[in-house]
């Protein structure tokens, strides 16, 4: 999903920096409250993660590339403040060190991946989690159903803000059904992998996950008695 540059014109790629640049102002104070000694590692690992995930790409057609986007995933595990953050860094680096996505278009890239990536992931894992039952077992479920529903969410944000000032003369139907439908794809796979990486956590550390922290863990209730689990 990394926009490259000159796929967008110069207007709407500062409209987008100025998007950007608020979210990730946001973000810088938000995160204070999510993270702590225990906390602050595993953000560095989720971004490492992130960083070696998107670095997949592949072609979806219409000069435009796919890959995971690892926001529910961050949000999940260390907020949805600190995944901005972290999703942000990741970018940062691969537009520097890799080229992957412009320079020019960063602010865009962030919005659509830092922002709505992780921010529709994390309302949607809500959603879910306010209808699943109160169970530690509940978050990587409701954590797949956001990280599905975020993937084609950027896309289609990013198809709007082509339609409103794309610069490539590229049909803006074409463009909309070869990155949605695409990503509703790569979404069912970002899901698989964010219910695996969420449930291997939540299994062993809950306390770690932020989107389990207002949870007891399933066996909490459990006593060990003439050694027999009741």
């Amino acid at each position: 999903m990394h926009v490259p540059d000159g796929f967008l014109t110069a207007q709407t790629s500062l409209a987008t920096a100025a998007v950007a640049a608020v979210g990730v102002g946001i973000a810088l104070r938000g995160a204070r409250r999510e993270l702590d000694d225990r906390t602050a590692p595993l953000a560095g690992l989720v971004a490492v993660f992130v960083f070696a995930a998107q670095m997949l790409n592949f072609p979806v057609g219409a000069g435009t590339s796919g890959h995971l986007l690892g926001g529910a995933l961050a949000a999940v595990l260390v907020g949805p403040f600190t995944a901005t953050l972290c999703i942000s860094v990741v970018l940062l680096v691969q537009a520097i060190a890799f080229a992957d996505g412009g320079l020019t278009a960063l602010g865009t890239n962030v919005t659509l991946m830092a922002l709505v990536g992780v921010w529709v992931g994390y309302g949607m894992f809500r959603v879910a989690r306010a209808v699943l039952p109160k169970r530690t077992a509940s978050v990587p479920i409701a954590a797949a159903f956001g990280a599905a529903l975020s993937v084609p969410a950027a896309a289609a944000t990013f198809a709007l803000l082509f339609a409103a000032g794309g610069a490539v003369p590229i049909a803006t139907g074409k463009l909309l059904t070869a990155m949605v439908g695409w990503h509703v794809l790569i979404g069912l796979g970002e899901a698989a992998i964010t219910f695996l990486a969420v449930g291997a956590i939540v299994a062993t550390r809950p306390d770690l996950v932020y989107g389990a922290q207002d949870l007891r863990p399933d066996h909490a209730d459990l006593e060990i008695r003439d050694g027999v689990v009741v």
